[in-house]
């Protein structure tokens, strides 16, 4: 008989039950971490990343993943030592302390409730462009409605329907690649030159770090692997493993499209000069490589991607942090229900359904809500990503005294590095906001102190080690 631990029994250790069903592979984590990402994500942001990095637009998405890579290794430490839905949440919580985690979460929660709203709305307008008889709160309504039947139908149909949306846009991303190279190929554009990925005349590491800041929005995503933990039927390994897999074939496609596309901007200095206000810009170079046809695809294809496909897994994700949150006590225990068939946290998904909806629509009838929104999306996850550092160093390196400098001290402080500057250098806009909801966040820790219910961690004890339940 084999009487090794099996995952459940590890959820078991940390003081909690199997609940959700695990049926995911490494295939499955791996299509839901790049439909997160979004394949063809660059289409919607090309202009801003372009006119931000000096038209070294490549370059800008290089240093974005390798950026990405040293946050991948941090969540792939915390996943094997905390097998468990939650993410940050639960790496903070577990690997320093309660009271951390719950902040934690809180941070992260700003970009995960947020995402599914800005896609949507971003989603909304693009096919209102195309389609203006429709307008943008209508197409809201209908993708809000599709992707939480979807969901609750449960996590494996939410696996099928990521795997044909995987393969519809690697198709698009395929022929804009086949007609831009034989564009290129043919005298269009401005042929074949290094300059996307290095151009000394503009070139410098302010300018590059500062498109890098937006660039890194296409990666955001990879790091909702983790929430499907509790999940995944194979080793806990998986959930790393999927996470490389994701960032490194994601980098590779975005490097690509993106040094396309830039060799075929009609007119690259009008939009080095006055930016890309209307978000046209990759789709007028799609029109410069094959025509109106071509463009209008690309269009179509972000529209059902975004608001599709990305909002799909993002609505996911977002239900299980809710899901693990409300399950310790930390958020209202009704979100931790579990659908008894379908095995899935029905109220969670309802209620990030309902706050999408109050959300998107509120913002169509702003001016800023798109940029608004991804500023502030951007400033949650990437504060939460510093705290996830931390808890690798703390848990790792200070508690269990690693002798493994490399994943354990070296990596999440440079990835720490990285980020701090991205976080600086964030809209004011967003530092404002972001801070407003994290003092927000710090008032309710303190009324759960006073009221006797200061955070804690199934398996962990008031004043107790985290570490001392993983042994």
């Amino acid at each position: 008989m084999d009487e090794r631990p099996t995952a459940d029994d590890d959820l078991a250790r940390y003081g909690y039950r199997q609940e959700l069903k695990r049926s995911l592979r490494f295939g499955d984590l791996l299509v839901y971490g790049l439909i997160f990402m979004v394949p063809i994500a660059p289409f919607g942001i090309f202009g801003s990343v372009y006119q931000g990095s000096g038209g070294m637009v490549a370059l800008a998405y290089l240093v974005g993943m390798v950026a990405m890579m040293f946050t991948a290794s941090s969540y792939t430490q915390m996943s094997r030592a905390f097998p468990m839905a939650g993410s940050v949440y639960t790496y903070a919580g577990r690997g320093i302390s309660p009271p951390v985690g719950f902040l934690a979460g809180w941070v992260i929660i700003l970009d995960y409730v947020l995402v599914p709203a800005l896609l949507y709305l971003v989603a909304g307008v693009a096919m209102n462009s195309l389609l203006p008889a429709i307008p943008v709160w209508l197409w809201l309504v209908a993708f809000v409605l599709l992707n939480t039947a979807v969901n609750y139908l449960g996590i494996e149909m939410t696996a099928r329907v990521n795997k044909v949306m995987l393969v519809g846009e690697l198709l698009v991303l395929l022929i804009f690649l086949v007609v831009g190279v034989v564009a290129l190929a043919q005298g269009r554009g401005h042929g074949f030159s290094w300059e996307p990925l290095y151009n000394s005349a503009t070139f410098s590491w302010p300018v590059v770090f500062g498109a890098v800041s937006i660039a890194v929005l296409s990666f955001l995503g990879f790091d909702g692997i983790s929430m499907l933990a509790e999940e995944n039927r194979e080793s806990a390994r998986s959930i790393g493993r999927a996470m490389f897999a994701a960032l490194l074939l994601a980098g590779v496609l975005f490097l690509v499209q993106t040094w396309v596309a830039a060799l075929l901007v009609p007119d690259p200095a009008s939009l080095l000069a006055n930016g890309d206000p209307g978000g046209t810009a990759f789709y007028d170079s799609a029109r410069v490589a094959g025509g109106g046809w071509l463009a209008g695809l690309t269009a179509l294809t972000t529209a059902i991607a975004w608001g599709f496909a990305n909002s799909l897994v993002a609505q996911a994700a977002t239900s299980r942090l809710l899901y693990a949150m409300a399950r310790d006590r930390q958020l209202p225990a009704f979100l931790a229900r579990i659908h008894p068939v379908r095995k899935v946290p029905v109220n969670a998904t309802l209620l990030v359904a309902g706050v999408s909806l109050v959300l998107g629509v509120y913002l169509t009838s702003r001016d800023d809500g798109i940029t608004l929104m991804s500023t502030l999306v951007n400033f949650g996850a990437m504060t939460a990503f510093l705290v996830l550092h931390v808890s690798v160093v703390v848990h790792f390196a200070i508690r269990q005294r690693s002798r493994d400098w490399l994943r354990h001290l070296v990596f999440p402080i440079l990835g720490f590095a990285i980020l701090l500057y991205v976080v600086i250098n964030a809209k004011v806009a967003a530092q404002v906001l972001g801070f407003v909801w994290l003092g927000i966040g710090v008032l309710v820790l303190i009324g759960f102190t006073v009221a006797g219910r200061r955070p804690a961690l199934a398996g962990i004890a008031d004043g107790e080690s985290a570490d001392s339940t993983n042994a």
